[in-house]
């Protein structure tokens, strides 16, 4: 016991010394930050660019040193140097060295940290104490300790504050984790996994596996596909990913930036935490409706709908809609000019319309092309008429941003007068008549125009998907036309169909020599793309476009597809992410979260819904059973609110949800309102109630003390993936699982 107390000690005063370290950096960034701002905002255009540079530095390190009530360090290694010697590293959040810069703390991201995540018994790396610190704010309370022997031998102790590991899986004493599976810091980890839900994702830094390190720190290029059923904190790893590597590849990543996608806005608030915890705060998060900016899904629509919006041969589809808007004249113009008419022929529109056809640049870019050519076929009229030559042939120059445009000087007539074409061009530019005619022969479009006309036209539609769609699958499409685009019932699906046509329009309106594109998609150095299995290939080709360099992290289980798109491999999804590197898979096999009890009756579900197809091994277990509740009669409802209310106490100051089909929501929040254990929205309060109802189509990634699954029957009739929602239900509890069910259960529930 004294030497426990000593070791606690120890480490305790170089930990001290750590956080006094941390303390006057952020004091010292603080006074640097004060100085330069009481200087004003006057002074040279050199001076005021330093001091900008200055704020924004200082700020960003601020962030940094910023770690709210997380522990500064969590652990450390002992390792023999070359001549023998012991050498100790301690590892952390983030990065802490001493005024004679001997590190006192080694950032978790660093190479010489990799060991403490991935030593074991087999491959020490050079290892010959791996310790694990237990801490209440500054205060160390407890150290776990594995020591590395000779012949792969892993001595373990724990020591009191991390609390002793249970026996053997099984023995029904408690949670314990399993003597199969060969974990690094067994205590720290059971502590953790064991931890009460605060409806907010919590970093992993202390705890990362080997498996899950060697994702983490795997090289930046490519396309690294995560596959990993519940549990295995597949998400947990990405954001930890991209925490790396904005440390590894710190200049150009900050410059270029990293943008994380998840499934809906409920995701979102519940990881967004996580980043900033581990010391990055400029990351991006979105979902991916959330990147076309400007307009937003107001409306619903059938699975089969969705789905067929979600092909990729909508994207030949909106290609032609876009090409069908360019068109001749059926009939000829009639442009008054002075005292005559000029007459704009189908003719002369269909070569105006070939020739910008083949060039380069957006379809709205491509407009003042047209425009110029029109005009010159008109000027030439006229001067034909006046009996003096044509304007004749044009010159292109580059205008200087990058756009070429045509030159056409003043033309000298046979008695000398002087046809000024631009004033010409100025006149006919206010006649309506010719402004009717070029916008029949090349509109200016925007992507949601252009959406709402292809569908609110079957003339248009049919010319666009003709030899792509058939008539029952564009008959779908079909919808009653609104007057106002506000009006417009735009759906999840309709963002990625506008996303493309804005990239195939460009903006509506040239704008400004060196003004922001606002249409154009932002591109980022990296991207991290959370639950990918329900992403149709137009979303994916959403994310394609706005990688950079084609580095992306796509995280997911195809197990846990419940979307109209459900994949049965990864190279479904592959197929349309980029392609410059061959996309790398790999697997994260071990769930920590997720119970063996519950992984049980999960896999039983999992064997229906994709026969050969296998769940994680859990790494654990509660020694508590999952609940199955059969309701006579019309008592639903009670029979939900007093299992929820009994989980409710069993497991706080935990979370609990009640996972239903969408169709039972309305009435169990009714139920539970009356039964004296109301039930908060997430969507609308967040996830840290003690009890909350939500439908199971909001749930994938998302973890709870305890959940009750309401009327499987129903929810896997109302799921476009059936038993896969099914699955995603049953597996987001950490503690405790009741299925509560009024009709027969589904035959992979049956016992």
């Amino acid at each position: 016991m004294g030497d426990q107390a000593a070791e606690l000690a120890a480490e305790q005063a170089h930990v001290g010394r750590a956080y006094e370290r941390l303390d006057q950096l952020r004091s010292d960034t603080e006074e640097r930050l004060r100085s330069v701002l009481d200087q004003g905002l006057g002074g040279t255009h050199q001076f005021r660019e330093e001091r900008d540079v200055i704020v924004r530095s200082s700020l960003a390190r601020l962030d940094q040193l910023d770690i709210g009530d997380q522990a500064l360090c969590f652990g450390r290694i002992d390792r023999l140097d070359e001549d023998g010697a012991t050498e100790s590293f301690h590892i952390g959040r983030l990065g802490v060295s001493g005024a004679d810069l001997e590190p006192l703390v080694v950032d978790w991201r660093a190479p010489v940290a990799e060991p403490f995540y991935r030593a074991t018994g087999r491959d020490p790396m050079g290892l010959v104490l791996r310790r694990h610190l237990a801490a209440q704010g500054r205060k160390i309370v407890g150290l776990e300790d594995e020591r590395f022997g000779p012949g792969g031998s892993v001595d373990g102790a724990v020591p009191a504050g991390l609390g002793a590991v249970p026996g053997p899986a099984g023995n029904g004493q408690g949670p314990a984790i399993s003597d199969e599976i060969e974990v690094g810091g067994p205590g720290a980890l059971l502590s953790a996994v064991e931890g009460a839900r605060t409806g907010h994702m919590r970093d992993i830094v202390a705890t990362i596996q080997r498996e899950q390190d060697e994702i983490i720190r795997s090289p930046l290029p490519g396309v690294l596909v995560v596959q990993g059923g519940p549990g295995t904190g597949k998400t947990a790893v990405a954001l930890h990913r991209a925490a790396y590597l904005l440390y590894t590849h710190r200049f150009p990543l900050e410059r270029q930036g990293v943008l994380v996608i998840g499934p809906n806005p409920l995701f979102l608030r519940y990881i967004e935490q996580v980043l900033p915890s581990l010391g990055e705060s400029g990351v991006t998060l979105s979902t991916i409706t959330g990147l076309v900016h400007g307009i937003a899904p107001r409306a619903e629509e059938p699975a089969a709908l969705a789905r067929l919006k979600g092909e990729a041969r909508m994207a030949q589809v909106v290609t032609r809609a876009v090409r069908t808007r360019q068109r001749p004249l059926r009939r000829t113009a009639e442009i008054p000019y002075g005292p005559g008419v000029l007459r704009l022929t189908p003719d002369i529109s269909a070569t105006v319309v070939a020739a910008a056809r083949r060039r380069p640049g957006t379809h709205n870019a491509r407009r003042r092309f047209v425009e110029q050519l029109v005009l010159r076929r008109l000027a030439d009229e006229h001067l034909r008429t006046l009996g003096v030559h044509g304007v004749g042939p044009s010159a292109e120059r580059s205008n200087g941003h990058g756009r070429a445009v045509a030159d056409v000087a003043p033309v000298s007539t046979d008695d000398e007068s002087s046809f000024d074409l631009a004033e010409f061009s100025a006149q006919l530019r206010r006649r309506p008549e010719l402004t009717e005619a070029l916008d029949r022969m090349w509109p200016r479009l925007s992507a949601e125009e252009l959406v709402h006309d292809l569908f609110g036209s079957p003339p248009l539609l049919a010319l666009a998907a003709k030899g792509v769609l058939d008539r029952d699958e564009q008959a779908m499409l079909v919808r009653p036309r609104r007057s106002s685009l506000a009006d417009i019932p735009f759906t999840a699906a309709d963002m990625a169909l506008i996303d493309e046509a804005r990239v195939l329009l460009g903006p509506r309106r040239m704008p400004r020599p060196g003004a922001q594109q606002g249409e154009e998609p932002r591109t980022y150095g990296h991207i991290v793309v959370d639950e990918a299995q329900d992403l149709s290939p137009m979303q994916l080709r959403m994310v394609s476009r706005r990688s950079l360099s084609g580095s992306i992290t796509v995280v997911g289980d195809v197990a846990q597809a419940t979307g109209p798109w459900a994949p049965g491999r990864w190279e479904e999804v592959t197929r349309h992410l980029p392609s410059q590197r061959p996309a790398r898979l790999v697997e994260l096999t071990v769930s920590y979260r997720t119970p063996a009890e519950v992984v049980e009756i999960a896999g039983r579900i999992l064997h229906k819904a994709l026969p050969g197809m296998s769940p994680p091994t859990a790494v654990r277990r509660t020694g508590v059973m999952p609940r199955f509740v059969a309701v006579d009669g019309g008592g639903l409802g009670a029979a939900v609110a007093a299992v929820a209310r009994d989980f409710v106490d069993e497991v706080a100051p935990g979370t609990v949800a009640v996972l239903a089909p969408g169709s039972l929501v309305a009435e169990l929040s009714l139920a539970l309102d009356r039964a004296g254990a109301p039930a908060t929205d997430p969507r609308l309060e967040g996830l840290g109630a003690p009890l909350s109802l939500l439908p199971v189509d909001v749930a994938n990634g998302l973890e709870f003390d305890a959940v009750v699954v309401v009327e499987p029957a129903a929810l896997v009739e109302e799921s476009p993936q059936g038993l896969r929602a099914l699955y995603v239900a049953v597996t987001r509890p950490t503690r405790r699982l009741a299925v509560v069910h009024q009709r027969p259960l589904p035959d992979a529930l049956g016992s």
